[in-house]
């Protein structure tokens, strides 16, 4: 964790991901010492959507992960914990065909994957680990001074992870 620390205190990258099969959020915040700021945010919108096409949208999941780590080569991927609700197993699964590309990315260049639970990114980013969307919205906004709401919400959620990840390691 020490390691860690001092990383973060030389300007090190943070790579935040909100996995998702048709529309995965992601944003590069530059971790300097006074406040972090936002290098890169965006979607990675797959084009395909039925089932019989998942093994291309996996694909294209990858190479848009692989393509923003090679540009903005952050030192760590933070991505947010795969979520299962008892009514719906099969989003859940879904939702691990994304995580595993994404970890695979990291994995691959040989990054570091650290993971948190959504209530604990939304409780450490906000302060309520039951936040709405919109509330992850106005909070990163106002943190990282941004002249509107980042949209679409998985942006939000993206930038959210990393922060997470950031006060974590920061206040360690």
């Amino acid at each position: 964790m020490e390691a860690a620390v001092e990383r973060m205190k030389s300007g090190a990258r943070i790579l935040g991901v909100d996995p998702g099969l048709h529309i995965t959020g992601y944003a590069v915040l530059e971790v300097a010492t006074q406040a972090p700021k936002i290098c890169e945010a965006g979607i990675i919108r797959g084009k395909e959507k039925s089932a019989a096409k998942l093994a291309q949208r996996i694909l294209f999941l990858y190479n848009g992960i692989v393509e923003v780590i090679e540009q903005f080569r952050p030192e760590v991927v933070v991505v947010e914990q795969l979520y299962a609700h008892y009514q719906h197993p099969r989003t859940a699964i879904l939702m691990g065909h994304a995580r595993g590309a994404i970890l695979l990315a990291a994995v691959q260049r040989e990054l570091p994957v650290v993971s948190y639970n959504a209530t604990r990114i939304k409780r450490t980013v906000t302060g309520n680990g039951r936040a709405s969307k919109q509330q992850v919205q106005r909070t990163v906004q106002r943190e990282l001074g941004l002249a509107k709401l980042p949209e679409p919400p998985d942006v939000a959620d993206a930038i959210a992870a990393a922060l997470c990840h950031y006060h974590g390691v920061r206040l360690a």
